[in-house]
């Protein structure tokens, strides 16, 4: 059967009720009411607030007599600060609920802004670290309707945030099982704007969450299969929405794709991501395009534990060359077909050797590096580093 975009549309509840497909923006109205909104706050970045569809979108609820107001101060990788502001506009506007409209920082940040709206301390006292969550009223969380922009940190469907905390300029990740927003509105039509930079890092975003978790130790033959299907996705539609930013079928896929990586990642990620988060909070540079750099070296590290695993997947998704080298020759001619680095030098700005001396010690303690199929001293965390950035890939092709 032959798709097309009238098609691809369902309803799901899995992990979260999930309605695709194209015009399903028109329903958040309605959605507003099904979870006990009359005055959301909608949580964005200045980008999208821009954007030609967005004040069509605030009109609807306001001709839907609800009480919006729009919190777009949300900077690329947001922060404390930023966070703060959201939960000051919450409360000053008498908000109920939280809309979250954009990518993955207004997703991050509008998470913790529905997780502090009626909580007490700072973002950071609800870090993934021990039992912190439990500090918090669960009755207490505001409800939450996210709507994705891009197609990449799959945020919409997951129950966690990265924040930067300012003390240590490091990524933090927040944690609540409630901040799983109740409802995901996802209308491939919000990406056909982006332009093919975000559209390739935010995809190697989606393919890096599957991977991860693809390859985390453990039983979760549900999240496995979950991130086979979402990396067959991005293999045979991301080629297609970097060359046609309008493709609405493949636009579609990769919405879908990005949303089952974040669910397969439940299951665990990696030291793709327990470098990116550290170097993202001391650079800025784009999570995708940190995560697509990594890759290839993060591989080579771990090849002696996953060489197994890189068989089945070749196969399951149909790579011309087999095993752990098909799969590898597949990511980097992706990486390269898509324009972006294969380096760190002059792709994170500022980072040089010493960066990765400092660095290091705090991937160790990432707790994306705990599921690492592989395990990883300082030293050979700051070894894939160094590596990274002077581009020492041993794969021969």
């Amino acid at each position: 059967m032959t798709d097309s975009a009238a098609t691809l549309r369902g309803n799901y509840n899995f992990p979260t009720a999930y309605r695709i497909g194209v015009g399903r923006r028109s329903e958040l109205a309605g959605a507003c009411a099904q979870l006990g909104m009359a005055s959301p706050l909608v949580v964005t970045d200045v980008g999208v607030a821009r954007l030609p569809w967005f004040g069509e979108i605030i009109e609807g609820l306001r001709s839907a007599k609800l009480g919006v107001a729009v919190f777009d101060a949300v900077p690329a990788n947001p922060d404390g600060a930023s966070v703060e502001a959201g939960v000051a506009a919450f409360r000053e506007g008498g908000h109920d609920g939280v809309i979250l409209l954009g990518g993955g920082s207004p997703m991050d940040a509008g998470k913790c802004v529905a997780l502090l709206a009626n909580n007490p301390g700072t973002v950071f006292d609800y870090e993934d670290v021990g039992d912190n969550w439990l500090r918090a009223d669960p009755a207490k969380i505001a409800p939450i309707i996210a709507m994705p922009t891009t197609s990449g940190t799959g945020s919409e469907v997951g129950r966690a945030s990265v924040i930067v905390d300012e003390r240590d300029h490091n990524k933090k990740i927040i944690f609540h099982p409630k901040m799983q927003p109740g409802l995901v509105l996802a209308d491939p039509e919000l990406t056909f704007g982006l332009p093919p930079f975000v559209t390739a890092a935010t995809g190697m975003d989606a393919l890096a969450h599957c991977f991860e978790a693809y390859c985390a130790p453990g039983y979760h033959p549900m999240a496995d299969g979950i991130a086979v299907e979402g990396m067959r996705l991005i293999r045979e539609h991301l080629p297609r929405v970097f060359a046609d930013g309008q493709d609405a079928v493949s636009r579609t896929h990769m919405m879908m794709a990005a949303s089952m990586g974040a669910t397969a990642f439940q299951k665990g990620l990696g030291m793709v991501h327990s470098l990116s988060h550290p170097l993202g909070g001391a650079t800025g540079i784009h999570h995708g395009t940190a995560n697509a750099i990594f890759l290839p070296y993060v591989m080579e590290y771990n090849r002696d534990v996953i060489e197994e695993r890189m068989g089945h997947l070749a196969r399951a998704i149909d790579l011309p060359r087999p095993g752990f080298d098909g799969v590898m020759e597949w990511m980097l001619e992706l990486r390269r077909s898509l324009a972006l680095p294969h380096t760190l030098e002059g792709a994170a700005p500022g980072f040089d050797e010493a960066m990765a001396d400092r660095l290091a010690p705090l991937a160790a303690r990432d707790p994306s590096q705990g599921t690492n199929p592989k395990p990883a001293t300082v030293e050979q965390l700051r070894g894939v580093l160094l590596k990274a950035y002077r581009g020492e890939l041993t794969f021969a092709g």
